[in-house]
């Protein structure tokens, strides 16, 4: 039987979904008797899609697992750092650094840049996403509009930048947390009622399904709304996904559930919006009575960050292609307003623009293939970016 088109672990590690001038790259280098040739490779990005000021570091921990066993010592910034991708100075910032002979390790860069850049970019979105709900509650809905294979990378991504929940049961179990969602419009079709699919949803879901339900099915939102609340005893919430062809305006459509719910006794019902959410209706909600947001697209399909691997010394000597900053660079952060700068030396002395001085932030996490820190729970690592949100608040 024809598997999925999808790479195993195995074809990522042994080199099959590199791009092959790097297969033929090394053939030539180790003809030419250069496998112990070391040098020293950043990687970091000129600019961040859309204008983006700043982005959220996430992958390092897949690439760490990638690594290992490969002759390479690894410094970097923790992962779930914001991080900014230019100095005053002009050389592009790093957030992490490798070093070691290039036929050792240098294959596997496309694999590495595709961790970092795919996953730093869902999770920059769904950070931002966070910031324009004002930090309100949110999951992630959005494994139905890219490949299955990539679910469980979606759903880590989405969690360490900001989202609270996530809907597929292998992204749940790999972050640790339950998995989350509501009632689809399917059942409510298949059922033909809906008033009936309600009660039956109440009463054969497992005691510890939270009893939240979509209201737009067939009805007024207003008016399934207050049937779901009659028809489950303890309802805690209702879902609107009402399409924006038949929403006017949903703030409005909100405010309007929301007061009705209200009038009739039900104000600890909470109300979830989903549908074709980004960054900017999220922000048009704010304050009408949305307790929570489902967000699939626009997180899921997030803009990829443009990360390079740039070869900086070789041999112990500074050397890069045209348009880049040669030698090693050491980057920089203020912790009060996460300005960031950038050093030839790591005892150098940074004072920001706000008047405090910055440090430096890069720490070592892997020496000749061996990690030199334990690895973090998804859970510490989005703890990190919540805390860096809030001073961009």
């Amino acid at each position: 039987m024809d598997r999925l088109f999808i790479a195993t672990e195995e074809d990522i590690r042994n080199g099959r979904t590199m791009d092959i001038y790097f297969q033929r790259s090394l053939g030539v280098l180790k003809a030419l008797g250069m496998e112990d040739v070391s040098i020293k490779a950043e990687f970091g990005a000129g600019s961040l899609p859309n204008g983006w000021p700043w982005a959220v570091i996430c992958g390092t921990e897949e690439v760490l697992r990638l690594l290992e066993g490969l002759p390479v010592d690894v410094h970097g910034v923790p992962e779930g750092t914001i991080w900014r991708p230019r100095s005053k100075k002009g050389p592009r910032i790093p957030f992490m650094n490798m070093e070691g002979p290039y036929c050792g390790f240098g294959e596997m860069e496309t694999s590495i840049l595709g961790m970092l850049c795919h996953s730093s970019g869902v999770a920059t979105k769904a950070a931002r996403c966070k910031l324009a709900s004002g930090m309100a509650h949110m999951m992630a809905f959005g494994n139905r509009r890219m490949h299955p294979a990539l679910a469980p990378m979606l759903d880590r991504s989405s969690y360490i930048g900001g989202c609270d929940a996530v809907a597929s049961p292998l992204g749940a179990e790999l972050i640790g947390e339950k998995p989350m969602g509501t009632v689809p419009h399917a059942l409510m079709l298949m059922v033909g009622e809906e008033s009936e699919s309600y009660k039956a949803f109440h009463a054969h879901s497992p005691p510890d399904v939270p009893r939240i339900v979509l209201v737009d099915t067939f009805s007024d939102e207003r008016f399934g709304a207050l049937e779901a609340c009659k028809d489950i005893p303890g309802l805690e919430g209702i879902r609107l996904d009402t399409p924006g062809s038949r929403r006017g305006s949903f703030r409005e459509l909100v405010q309007e559930v929301r007061w009705e719910l209200d009038m009739s006794g039900y104000n600890h019902v909470r109300i979830i919006a989903t549908g074709g959410l980004d960054e900017g209706s999220i922000s048009d909600l704010r304050g009408s009575g949305v307790d929570s947001y489902g967000v699939g697209t626009s997180i899921s399909n997030a803009p990829t960050v443009d990360f390079s691997m740039d070869i900086i010394e070789k041999e112990g000597r500074p050397i890069s292609k045209r348009g880049k900053f040669s030698g090693r660079k050491y980057p920089f952060r203020c912790a009060e307003c996460l300005t960031m700068d950038v050093s030839l030396t790591v005892d150098d002395v940074i004072r920001c623009d706000c008047g405090d001085d910055m440090e430096m932030i890069e720490t070592r996490l892997m020496a000749a293939g061996k990690r030199v820190r334990p690895s973090e729970t998804p859970k510490q690592i989005r703890d990190r970016v919540l805390d860096q949100l809030a001073r961009l608040v």
